[in-house]
């Protein structure tokens, strides 16, 4: 607690009243009485140390540079005791430095607190910092330190933390001491290194120990009972094998529990559900099996429940936690098992829910109308399963819904006009099913909308202008409808759009000629991506979303989108001439308009900086192939055939790479070096399609779907007065 002092009020001076010497040795004296820490001398040898550290420190923000004159309180980051002067904390956190930690900070012999996290320092620690006996946390977490921890840290026998999370190049075999040297350890996190070995048994005994974060690691070996009162345990993303315990040492203080990523077996045990305090519990990704007993029934106080990506079965539970209309569970994810039978109507009784995922199992039945009783939800996924019905309409009592995905079940039925009411929703997926009618003019109000896939089902129709009120869209995916009539004129013109799929319908007219978006010219989707992923992984759109929770339970919910820059409006009724300025657009990394009724010449495709994959096939185009494609280094497909080409396609100027490219094009010449001219004649199996030419990776090259990819992030989980974070990552 910081106190403050009224400031005295002096008169002006005035040369005639000058006050005596004395005086003026009495004002100051009395200001330093008053106000003591205004006037603190930092202890020489502990200034001389300080600087001695500060001399290797790089420090682009200047945020060292108030490092000058005596007075402790203005060196930014440094406390000292009132006393005498000596330095008891360092706290440089997040401040933007960056070079080695020099062995002269151990000269700090009173140093109780030191915090350098979230900055660039490096190398090994400093063996001296065990020298430092009245140590009681040290914070060097987010850094890039390196080597092993020093076995000095031993002589650390006041150390109540030590926190060295984020140093991805710090690891070696987990030390043996590391349960037994301090006493008084209450908080022990080394995750998001390198460590590697078996917890040593003291680690399972230090009685003082309260929160243990050993995540993201290499460690190895069984888990059992720990034997103290832990509030914080998290083992997660290591090699740990073995059974769930009971942690009933931990009953009444547990409030976090993740050992998600690991390979542990068995079932999950009803004795986890007297977790009295427990808030978080995430098992996902290990190989869990067996179904959930209907005695495991979590406290009120659980807000995240995780046991996906696991092998557990049977009906889903009826009832999986306590609830009541002001607390329970905030998240519940069950997705990627073998759960069967129906959605149980207890789930629809979770009030506080605000992320649903029940993705990826053997679910039938049709979605509880129920559902529209969970006001709070805001994503919902029930996608890849075998759920029947039609959508229903209750679904716009969860008016705060931002993600609704339903994609790959046996859904049917209408779109219903009424689910313009959902205006926040910003993803709609519910392709891969069996739904009928028109799109409603209605859901022109859904202005929110950023990905839509209505692909693969039985829509038709002709697109209206609803679709033209949703501004913000990025992903537009109709392929494999019953879709006709013209495209539209504004089909180009949303200005962030990423991706158009329209194959698969019966589109009929030209393809519209004018301005293309921003989107679609500069590329800024800026899809971060390894030239050597294949092409089918990067054709899907990823979307990262982050979720925070906090003690109203609140969940906020951000995502990002990143995807191939695309356009595909193959196997329609398009016919006459491709726009030119569709050959202009250099943002775009792929076009297919293959199997329409397209004619005219191709236009030169030098412009087309990003392309990677272009199929115009099975159309009517004439002419001379466009000169040299050389410059493309980013092609890696290209399909030309079954067209009316002529002339001839020299052999240097970059279309050698696509052999088979030009197949069913009898009146063009294809030089090959030394052999002349070879025919573009068919294949030896007429209609053969150049996904069946070219190999199974092409396949998928222009199936646009709709799979989105899913990272939850809990940032912030406060549970209690005192406030955590969790982070829960996941993919879906």
């Amino acid at each position: 607690m910081e106190l403050k002092w009224d400031v005295p009020v002096f008169r002006p001076w005035i040369p005639s009243k000058l006050p005596s010497l004395p005086l003026l040795l009495m004002l100051v004296l009395s200001l330093c009485l008053f106000s003591p820490t205004k006037c603190l001398d930092l202890d020489p040898d502990d200034k001389s140390s300080l600087l001695c550290f500060n001399s290797s420190v790089q420090d682009p923000n200047r945020s060292l540079a108030t490092w000058v004159g005596s007075n402790c309180t203005n060196w930014t980051g440094i406390s000292c005791e009132n006393r005498t002067g000596r330095v008891v904390s360092v706290n440089l956190a997040n401040m933007n430095l960056s070079g080695k930690v020099l062995p002269c900070l151990c000269n700090l012999s009173f140093l109780e607190y030191l915090n350098l996290s979230g900055n660039n320092f490096n190398g090994t620690i400093p063996t001296c910092f065990g020298s430092l006996a009245s140590l009681k946390t040290i914070d060097l977490s987010h850094n890039s330190f390196s080597g092993v921890l020093p076995d000095n840290i031993t002589r650390l026998g006041q150390l109540r933390e030590l926190v060295l999370n984020g140093n991805r190049q710090l690891g070696g075999d987990l030390p043996w001491w590391i349960g037994n040297f301090s006493s008084n350890l209450e908080k022990l996190d080394l995750s998001s290194n390198s460590f590697n070995g078996e917890m040593p048994d003291s680690l399972f005994h230090l009685k003082s120990l309260r929160h243990l974060d050993l995540g993201d690691n290499y460690i190895s070996g069984n888990v059992h009972e720990f034997y103290q009162s832990l509030e914080f345990l998290g083992l997660a993303s290591n090699k740990l094998f073995g059974t769930l315990p009971c942690f009933s040492a931990s009953t009444k203080s547990l409030t976090v529990l993740t050992l998600a990523n690991n390979s542990l077996v068995g079932g999950i045990p009803t004795c986890i559900a007297s977790l009295e305090a427990l808030a978080h519990l995430n098992l996902s990704f290990n190989h869990l099996s067996y179904g959930i007993s209907p005695r495991l029934v979590f406290t009120e106080k659980l807000l995240v429940l995780d046991l996906s990506f696991n092998d557990l079965s049977g009906p889903l539970p009826g009832k999986i936690a306590e609830a009541t209309e002001k607390s329970g569970l905030v998240l519940l994810d069950l997705s990627h098992n073998r759960f069967s039978g129906k959605i149980p109507l207890k789930i629809t009784e979770l009030k506080s829910l605000q992320a649903l995922f029940l993705s990826h199992n053997l679910l039938i039945g049709e979605i509880p109308a129920r559902i529209g009783n969970l006001t709070y939800l805001q994503v919902v996924d029930l996608s890849h399963n075998s759920l029947s019905g039609s959508i229903p309409l209750d679904i716009v009592g969860c008016f705060q819904l931002l993600a609704l995905i339903l994609n790959n079940n046996n859904l049917s039925g209408e779109i219903q006009p009424e689910l313009d009411a959902l205006d926040s929703l910003k993803i709609l997926d519910v392709s891969h099913n069996k739904i009928s009618g028109e799109i409603p003019l209605t859901l022109a109000g859904l202005k929110s909308l950023e990905v839509v896939d209505l692909s693969s089902n039985n829509l038709s129709g002709t697109l209206n202008d609803a679709i033209t009120k949703w501004l913000n869209l990025k992903y537009l995916s109709l392929a494999h409808n019953r879709f006709s009539g013209n495209l539209p004129s504004w089909l180009f013109t949303f200005e962030a759009i990423q991706v158009i799929d329209f194959s698969g319908n019966k589109f009929s007219g030209f393809i519209p000629d004018g301005n293309f978006n921003i989107s679609f010219r500069s590329n800024n989707g800026n899809s971060v991506r390894d030239p050597k992923v294949p092409f089918i992984s990067v054709k899907s759109i990823e979307i990262k979303v982050s979720a925070m929770v906090i003690d109203t339970s609140e969940l906020s919910f951000t995502f990002k989108v990143s995807s191939m820059v695309g356009i595909d409006l193959s196997d329609n009724l398009l016919r006459g001439e491709i726009p030119n300025v569709l050959f202009e657009v250099e943002g775009l990394e792929y076009l297919n308009l293959s199997y329409n009724y397209l004619d005219g010449q191709l236009p030169s495709l030098e412009k087309m900086w990003n392309l990677r994959a272009l199929d115009l096939s099975h159309n009517s185009l004439s002419g001379q192939i466009p000169g040299n494609i050389s410059t493309l280094k980013d092609l890696i497909l290209l399909n030309l055939s079954y067209n009316s080409f002529s002339g001839s396609v020299p052999v240097n100027q970059g279309y050698r790479r696509f052999p088979g490219a030009f197949a069913g094009n009898p009146d063009l010449c294809v030089e090959s070096s030394g052999e002349g001219c070879e025919r573009g004649s068919p294949p030896a199996e007429p209609g053969k399609t150049f996904e069946e030419v070219e190999g199974p990776i092409l396949v998928w090259v222009f199936c646009v779907s709709a799979f989105v990819s899913f990272y939850l992030g809990v940032v912030g989980l406060f549970c209690s007065a005192r406030a955590r974070s969790y982070i829960l990552q996941k993919k879906v």
